[in-house]
């Protein structure tokens, strides 16, 4: 054969190798496909869907929020859940309502300790810039429970109504750790780690706090109670000296905290609502709430184990270890806003 055949048979040898790859390719891409429609099916969408609580006015709604259990992300997503506060699907909720122009009002009730810094400091962000940018009134209704971040994310709400059996308050930062590094002394056990710096392993449970640890760390926990005790003046128009002189960590009841001027009402959540309504003139808005796209087959036992052995559901042995991480170990502690520490 002359050069020109086995140019010819060297370029179609090329195209039906990449016409076989592609093809592969396209076949298992159709197969992903059909395995995510599939799943859909069982499990349903990550997205939110609009549940209506009371009938009223397709111009005007209210959209009723909750926070119930520790703020804290356990790196569950909305459709796998493991049930309290989701921390994912919460700021999916807050970004619906910045996009829907029908909502006037939002009624946030708040069942919590408490919980992570972060993630409290980004709800309060995210509902003050709706308050900022879209005008929307926020009412909260605290109900069993609204301690610490629980506190820290109603404070700056238009009007806080709490019962009188609420405890509130816990304004302040914790830091919970071990110190082991005694019995450690009597096993016979030394800490031998090796660092760049004194400060490095600050926080260590293996060997004594030194007055410089205690020190950073507690110019550490100083600064965030510093911006608890900003966020709740500027919330409550009060002076900082004032709130201060109410945050050293004690809790109080709705009664209480009336009275100190940290809640506005005592109530519970129909009559926030009903607040709401009048003072925004809202008499006929219809009130909604979100919820995430789940089947019922995805809150089996079925369903979830199924989900777990895809791994597209996160084992419980993850989930506690997220958890862990999120609060924090002895060995790294973490700053939290949360009533008890634990």
């Amino acid at each position: 054969m002359n050069k020109r055949r086995w140019v010819a048979i060297g370029i179609a040898a090329i195209v039906l190798i990449l016409s076989v790859v592609s093809s592969a390719i396209s076949s298992k891409n159709d197969e992903k496909k059909e395995l995510s429609q599939v799943n859909e099916l069982l499990y349903g969408t990550n997205g939110i869907q609009e549940k209506t609580e009371e009938a009223g006015s397709t111009n005007e709604k209210i959209v009723k929020l909750t926070v119930e259990g520790a703020i804290i992300d356990d790196g569950s997503s909305g459709l796998f859940a493991s049930g309290g506060y989701n921390h994912e699907l919460f700021m999916k909720q807050l970004a619906k309502i910045k996009k829907d122009s029908q909502v006037k009002g939002i009624l946030l009730e708040i069942n919590s300790p408490g919980g992570a810094v972060y993630e409290t400091a980004e709800i309060t962000r995210a509902l003050k810039e709706l308050q900022k940018t879209k005008k929307i009134p926020i009412y909260t209704s605290m109900e069993s429970q609204a301690a610490s971040g629980g506190y820290y994310i109603a404070a700056n709400s238009d009007r806080i109504y709490a019962t009188k059996d609420t405890m509130t308050g816990s304004i302040g930062v914790i830091m919970s750790s071990m110190n082991y590094s005694g019995l450690m002394e009597k096993l016979g056990i030394s800490d031998t780690t090796i660092k760049s710096g004194a400060l490095k392993d600050i926080g260590s449970s293996s060997r004594p706090q030194t007055k410089e640890d205690k020190e950073v760390l507690q110019g550490f926990v100083d600064s965030m109670y510093g911006r608890f005790v900003k966020n709740v003046a500027e919330g409550r128009n009060m002076d900082e000296e004032n709130v201060r002189k109410l945050a050293d960590g004690r809790i109080y009841d709705g009664t209480q905290a009336l009275e100190n001027g940290l809640v506005d009402e005592i109530g519970y959540p129909d009559q926030a609502l009903r607040a709401l309504k009048k003072d925004k003139d809202l008499s006929d808005a219809k009130v909604v709430s979100y919820t995430s796209g789940a089947t019922n087959f995805m809150n089996t036992w079925l369903g979830n184990s199924l989900a777990e052995l895809q791994g597209i559901k996160p084992s419980q042995e993850e989930l506690v270890r997220n958890i862990v991480e999120s609060v924090g170990t002895p060995q790294a502690p973490k700053a939290m806003y949360l009533y008890g520490g634990e």
